[in-house]
């Protein structure tokens, strides 16, 4: 007995929930009234700027039929990641059709009516974009910037067996660097423990204003490029609707049949034996702005550039040729579509699957399918005991190590580190001894922590892939981080931005759930750069990010490993912000207790009375350290000066949450000027050590009282030297940072120990180039209890 879902009647059926959405999609392009053109159509009835893109779009609506067809037959768990850029009206249009629309927005009713507001708002002020975006129903990815079709859509698959990303890849998209490493995605997809990526590589032959590249090759050379990189391509090409609508049941039956076999044959295994298989894929070639204008003005539109935006010029300013766009809309024959009352008719509404079953509703584009919390271990297991300050040296990444390996522990199944080929360069070693990484190619002897089931993935270096992993997995309700160089965190910060730009949007519809907090540890740093050199040295990503809407960002600049890890549990349990940490790798004295720590991350930043002279008084100077490295020389600075001169009352804070410094006109959290005048004072000199670019201190104090204040922070000055060096490349040295708070509080008399901090530098500068090593000064420095005065320092 033949399937329902094979007959002609269901085909015919496929094609005009089709054509409804391409009837959809340029309406909304073009009208803002009249939308079923049921009166003759006039200049009111159209937008005087039609803007929106239409290249794409009749390709993808006709994927998405399809993918409904499939998800029925097969009663699939399947979501759409929409590659190309602009084609937002897709997710919308199939979204209306199918109800979703309706139900998420009520404003925009199954009626002519809604649907006349649904045409208006599309690419219209106050209206909604022309890409896929967090208020399009059924959306994790936006192509406001391309390429991570494919990384995002792997995140989200992971941990979800049963779930399939039907992810179209455009052709425009296809030449980008990320995607072009996504391809790499099938290397990390286990196929019993994770669910299936199913790449539709939409093949329609132009970008904005030039063929597309991989549109200009042969199939042959095709399927060679793809095979080789682990794939099973599948074709589907052609321009006549009752040729490419067989042809397309046909493949995906055929591809949602080898993804089963692959897993139902991987799943009579246990996870650890499991081998890479060759996934399916599409190949799926049709014209650019197909079914759409074949020409304008003498010039081919279909099948080129041309059709990549709006393929003809009518608006209500320029009505002339508006009988085309009315022949154009009606070659979709609306009068089969839409009831007398402007409603889908109830025979292709039947078409669509049923409850969350739609792609537009299924739970993992809304958080998730069943998101849990993170459980946080006790990190006071691993914390130091620093009861004598800075008598530890530990590596701060090695500690929170221990406290990542029981994170894995805690929450199997949805929790993951993500990174390229940095976990072990970054000191996370103690992880793998609870997990391996995860990898599917063939595995030998010299492979370490290597399997086919593992909770980090880091086996491919590329940062836009990893950061596209892990955006995909918090997107769908899971925890992560991101590890990586800190200069090569500006590789992705565009995707931060992209990111931010997504939780702020989603944070505006009540609908949205909230995401997991994304988090960002920066390691690698810039003032502990002592092989690689100026090519690794640049901690612009926290200037970057503070840019952002506040609501949105936080930045962590723990100085040891209590203090990392006491932000670590803060920020694994964070929701909907970008949380930056910026830590070290390297040997380093450790000086805050657990309960410090917490008290630091709890209120942001902290007096360290142990560091301070001032005994609760009103002090001489205030020096204040953020970062792990301005801490340790801040503190060194404090000790030579109280040496020097023991009468001087210093107040010392240590800054961790560095965003709280800011004015709360700028940063809601920001601390008021009271409390921030009791902390700096309203017109003492201010030192501040700082690890990123003395701009961002300098604007935190622009709104403030006391602008009596001296940055020493990086200065875009380094080379391959020694740790210390790096530190006195930016003035951001002990000498240098307690010269210059000499200086601002005695003046003149300051003059034979700045020319002593001056002889120290020179010695410094010769001993290290005839010796390779820092001076005993600095290598040998340990921390020492203050030299205390009761009288006050003039």
């Amino acid at each position: 007995m033949e399937n329902q879902f094979d007959t002609k009647d269901y085909l015919a059926k496929v094609d005009a929930w089709w054509r409804a959405a391409n009837y959809i999609s340029v309406a909304q392009m073009y009208l803002k009234d009249n939308p079923l053109l049921r009166r003759p159509i006039q200049k009111e009835d159209v937008k005087t700027h039609p803007i929106g893109h239409w290249g794409t779009i009749s390709g993808q609506n006709f994927l998405y039929a399809h993918l409904n067809r499939a998800i029925n037959k097969y009663d699939l768990n399947m979501f759409y990641v929409e590659g190309p850029g602009h084609g937002g009206q897709v997710m919308v249009s199939n979204s209306y059709i199918d109800g979703s629309y309706t139900e998420i927005y009520p404003d925009y009713t199954e009626d002519e009516e809604g649907l006349k507001n649904l045409c208006k708002v599309f690419s219209f002020p106050g209206g909604i974009a022309s890409h896929a975006a967090p208020e399009t129903p059924g959306s994790i990815h936006e192509g406001g910037e391309l390429g991570y079709a494919l990384s995002h859509a792997t995140g989200a698959i992971l941990d979800n067996p049963e779930v399939i990303a039907a992810t179209v890849v455009g052709d425009g998209e296809a030449e980008t660097g990320p995607l072009a490493s996504g391809w790499f995605s099938n290397v990390f997809i286990n196929p019993v423990n994770d669910g299936a990526v199913l790449p539709i590589l939409y093949l329609n032959g132009g970008k904005i204003s030039n063929p597309t590249i991989l549109s200009r090759k042969s199939n042959e050379d095709l399927a060679n490029y793809f095979e080789g990189m682990g794939w099973n391509p599948y074709f589907v090409e052609g321009t006549d609707p009752e040729l490419v609508h067989p042809a397309m049941a046909e493949t995906l039956d055929a591809v949602i049949e080898e993804i089963q076999t692959i897993q139902s044959e991987a799943r009579k295994s246990d996870a650890k034996e499991a081998a890479m298989p060759k996934w399916p894929m599409i190949i799926f070639r049709t014209p650019k702005g197909w079914t759409g204008p074949e020409t304008w003005d003498g010039e081919q539109i279909a099948g080129t550039f041309r059709a990549h935006q709006v393929p003809i010029p009518v608006g209500s300013e320029h009505m002339e040729h508006i009988d085309k766009l009315v022949d154009w809309l009606k070659s979709y024959r609306p009068e089969e579509l839409f009831d007398e009352n402007g409603k889908i008719v109830e025979e292709l509404k039947a078409l669509s699957p049923k409850g969350d079953k739609r792609m537009s509703t299924n739970p993992i584009t809304n958080g998730g399918i069943d998101p849990k919390p993170m459980k946080m271990p006790d990190w006071k297991q691993y914390a130091i005991d620093t009861s004598t300050p800075g008598a530890v040296m530990a590596q701060d990444m090695i500690i929170f190590g221990q406290q990542a390996r029981d994170m894995v522990i805690e929450n199997p199944t949805n929790f993951r580190i993500f990174g390229p080929d940095e976990t072990k360069s970054n000191r996370l070693n103690k992880v793998f001894e609870a997990t391996d990484r995860q990898w599917l190619e063939p595995k030998d002897s010299t492979d370490e922590w290597q399997s086919s089931v593992g909770r980090v993935i880091d086996g491919q270096l590329s940062e836009h892939q990893a950061e596209g992993f892990l955006e995909g997995y918090v997107l769908t309700g899971r925890h992560g981080f991101f590890a990586s160089y800190e200069s090569f965190l500006r590789v992705v910060d565009s995707m931060l931005t992209q990111h931010f730009k997504w939780m702020r949007k989603a944070s505006a519809h009540a609908w949205r759930k909230e995401y997991p907090a994304l988090n960002v540890i920066a390691t690698s740093t810039v003032f502990q750069q002592d092989h690689n050199g100026y090519t690794h040295q640049d901690p612009g990503v926290l200037t970057h990010l503070a840019e952002k809407k506040p609501e949105f960002i936080r930045e962590y600049l723990p100085a040891d490993a209590n203090s990392l890890m006491a932000v670590m549990d803060k920020a694994m349990q964070d929701k909907q912000v970008i949380n930056l940490i910026v830590s070290s790798k390297h040997p380093r004295p450790q000086f805050y207790s657990a309960d410090e720590a917490e008290e630091l991350v709890e209120k942001g930043l902290k007096v360290i009375d142990w560091a301070s002279t001032d005994d609760g008084g009103e002090p001489d100077l205030v020096i204040a350290a953020a970062g792990t490295e301005p801490n340790l020389e801040a503190l060194a600075a404090v000790s030579i000066l109280n040496k020097q001169f023991p009468d001087l009352k210093i107040r010392f804070i240590n800054v961790v949450d560095l965003l709280k410094l800011r004015h709360p006109e700028v940063d809601p959290r920001g601390l008021s000027d009271e409390v921030f005048d009791a902390l700096f004072t309203a017109d003492k000199p201010i030192v501040f050590a700082f690890h990123g670019y003395e701009g961002m201190i300098r604007d935190i104090f622009f709104d403030r009282t006391n602008h009596n204040i001296h940055i020493h922070g990086y200065r875009e000055n380094g080379d391959i030297t020694t740790p210390f060096d790096m530190r006195v490349f930016s003035e951001m040295d002990r000498f240098h940072l307690a010269q210059d708070a000499a200086n601002a509080v005695l003046g003149s008399q300051a003059a034979a120990f700045s020319a002593k901090m001056d002889e120290t530098l020179q010695y410094h500068h010769d001993y290290i180039r005839a010796n390779g090593t820092d001076i005993p000064e600095v290598e040998n420095w340990q921390w020492e209890a203050l030299k205390r005065k009761e009288y006050h320092f003039s």
